[in-house]
């Protein structure tokens, strides 16, 4: 897992970190090199402009990370409904391997809810070998009947279990789809001169520190939000797969 695995760590390091730059600004900076008034105009067009380009990056993460989010969802559903599927068109070929077939996907339905319900890393390494070797057994099972005998109602079957297969291979596509690392540093190292210029334009550092904390707080949170939505196991805000539980429990149902 990576640091943004981790919202409260994010926001943690990021809050304390870009206090800092902002406290080396208002200091170190203005001892160094004190900002003229002459110089002020000028200053505060360059810390506009950064502001507005920090504020206009995070804003795009943002927008990354839900649309990465909605899509976990959408595809949760469309493995719920592939799922589903094919547990009716298993009746459409004969009894014994209908019965198989349906006691296989009873299996890996529960794998595949246990794989967006657990956060252990161990654990789904260990799901996504069962859910390997349940797909190789649900082909096999699928299989046999469809080439023993090839009807056009064993070919539904067969469409049934690849779309069922194919699910869950976008399904893990979509868990590592995740914002690039670039565009994370990229975000960084604007609001850390965000920071720095917000600490260095501040006239009074000593009478004016709670200011120096206000911008600090905001990217952090707004640090914290990205990684959370971003995150598919590691934040609060996850994909609960709603849609396989509901089959689950239809076919638990009298």
């Amino acid at each position: 897992m990576r640091l943004n695995d981790y919202p409260l760590v994010v926001f943690v390091v990021s809050f304390f970190g870009l206090a800092i730059c902002s406290w080396v600004g208002a200091t170190m900076l203005r001892r160094r090199r004190p900002l003229e008034e002459d110089a002020r105009k000028d200053f505060d067009v360059v810390l506009a402009g950064t502001l507005t380009l920090l504020g206009l990056i995070l804003g795009f993460s943002f927008s990354m990370a839900i649309n990465r989010y909605d899509q976990r969802k959408n595809l949760e559903e469309e493995e719920a409904n592939a799922i589903g599927t094919e547990m009716l068109r298993a009746e459409l070929l004969p009894a014994a391997d209908a019965s198989r077939i349906k006691s296989l996907l009873k299996d890996y339905l529960a794998q595949r809810i246990d794989f967006y319900s657990i956060r252990d890393e161990e654990r789904h390494r260990e799901i996504n070998l069962r859910v390997a070797r349940l797909q190789s057994e649900l082909w096999s099972a699928v299989q046999a009947p469809a080439v023993a005998q090839p009807t056009p109602l064993s070919a539904l079957a067969v469409a049934g279990m690849n779309d069922v297969l194919n699910s869950q291979g976008y399904s893990q596509a979509a868990l590592w789809n995740r914002i690039p690392r670039a565009a994370w540093w990229l975000m960084m190292l604007i609001a850390v001169c965000a920071n720095v210029l917000m600490g260095y334009g501040v006239r009074n550092h000593k009478t004016e520190r709670l200011l120096l904390l206000v911008l600090p707080l905001i990217v952090s949170v707004t640090f914290m939000l990205i990684a959370d939505i971003d995150s598919p196991r590691g934040g609060f805000i996850r994909v609960v797969p709603q849609n396989l539980i509901s089959v689950s429990e239809g076919l638990r149902a009298p």
